[in-house]
């Protein structure tokens, strides 16, 4: 997968890169009408299923009216990536943790295992660019390092550009082995040592908040490290600057993010192509997905926002985008926790459009 792009160039990657954008096609938004006629024929109070019916609506779009919906079976990848700005200290984690998860996430003993088996998701983790030697041959793992690491943003770009059309290219792989295996959601996660740092400075640069409102605690910051934080979030903003100013999408996820949001942001791409749900996940996620969208604007009609995480800045970031998640439980984990705690609520959506019956059907009078 990875080994085929490694040969090509610059502008090979790109061109590879826009001929895949190019096969995006736009939900069509009028096919939500004929949802919603149709849920509110259900046999229930107009609107009373809140939120699922909206999800419910979004699957049908998403599907082009075709039924019934269905989102299983899901298939979850958690991307694994390190950065190099951890060594500014703005995590309470060292990086090798970022390595000492991976080999978790293969032995089955991380919080995303534990809640894709509850969920009903099937599980994948990828090595995009954690330091350190290959990890051994494991049946959960995609080894596909890109890079050992990122490079430190408070200094310049984290990536070149031949690394994020990479990490772009194989989401939008991962996304298309899945459409072919039979999947009908996906999910993405990450872990990464210091990347909501990375990610406080990609809202910066897209949704114009300012450092200290974009930082939080992370994987356990004291409140008292957070100026520091968003100090190298100033630093990282200033040092790539023209990146961020040029108005290239591709150029700011380059100086600002990550490996693994890189990864995230092409599985979005990727369901996009393959007219598959995508549930987001939380902080870093969103980060992916506003890459992703800035790149390709249709992407979004594809995405489902699985919950609000407890990291400071995200309902914020979800009210400047006009986006309402499914669940508010105050996680902030990351590895894809949240999106697979929401596949039951997707699930329940489609049984709820396909499986309900009509006020006509069931002989109830809803005039009365």
């Amino acid at each position: 997968m990875l080994s085929a792009l490694k040969p090509l160039k610059l502008g090979q990657l790109s061109e590879l890169f826009q001929q895949k954008l190019a096969d995006i096609k736009p939900v069509d938004d009028k096919l939500r009408p004929v949802a919603q006629a149709h849920l509110d024929n259900l046999t229930k109070p107009l609107g009373s299923l809140g939120r699922l019916e909206d999800t419910a609506a979004r699957l049908f779009c998403i599907a082009g009216g075709k039924l019934p919906l269905a989102v299983d079976k899901a298939m979850m990848f958690t991307i694994a990536a390190d950065h190099g700005v951890v060594a500014e200290g703005v995590s309470s984690a060292k990086q090798e943790v970022t390595r000492q998860m991976l080999q978790n996430f293969l032995a089955g003993g991380a919080g995303i295992n534990a809640l894709c088996k509850s969920a009903g998701w099937d599980f994948l983790a990828v090595d995009a660019g954690v330091a350190g030697p290959e990890l051994p041959h494991s049946p959960a793992l995609i080894s596909a390092k890109i890079a050992l690491g990122t490079q430190n943003i408070a200094y310049g770009p984290a990536m070149s550009k031949e690394q994020t059309l990479m990490a772009l290219l194989l989401g939008l792989d991962l996304a298309l082995l899945a459409a072919k295996r039979g999947y009908r959601c996906l999910g993405a996660g990450e872990m990464g040592i210091g990347n909501t740092t990375p990610s406080s400075a990609l809202f910066c640069a897209w949704l114009g908040f300012t450092p200290i409102e974009s930082v939080g605690v992370g994987a356990g910051l004291p409140q008292e490290a957070l100026a520091h934080k968003a100090q190298v979030v100033a630093k990282a903003l200033s040092a790539n600057k023209s990146s961020i100013d040029s108005g290239d999408a591709l150029d700011a996820l380059a100086a600002l993010g990550g490996l693994e949001i890189a990864v995230m942001a092409g599985i979005m791409l990727g369901a996009a192509q393959s007219g598959l749900p995508m549930l987001i996940d939380g902080f870093i996620a969103t980060a992916a997905y506003l890459a992703a969208s800035r790149l390709c604007p249709a992407v979004d009609g594809y995405c489902i926002f699985a919950h609000c995480s407890a990291e400071s800045a995200h309902k914020a970031v979800l009210e400047k985008l006009g986006k309402t998640a499914l669940l508010d439980l105050g996680m902030r984990l990351g590895e894809g926790t949240g999106a697979a705690v929401a596949l039951p609520m997707a699930r329940a959506a489609a049984a709820v459009y396909n499986d309900m019956a009509s006020f006509a059907g069931a002989g109830v009078n809803h005039n009365v």
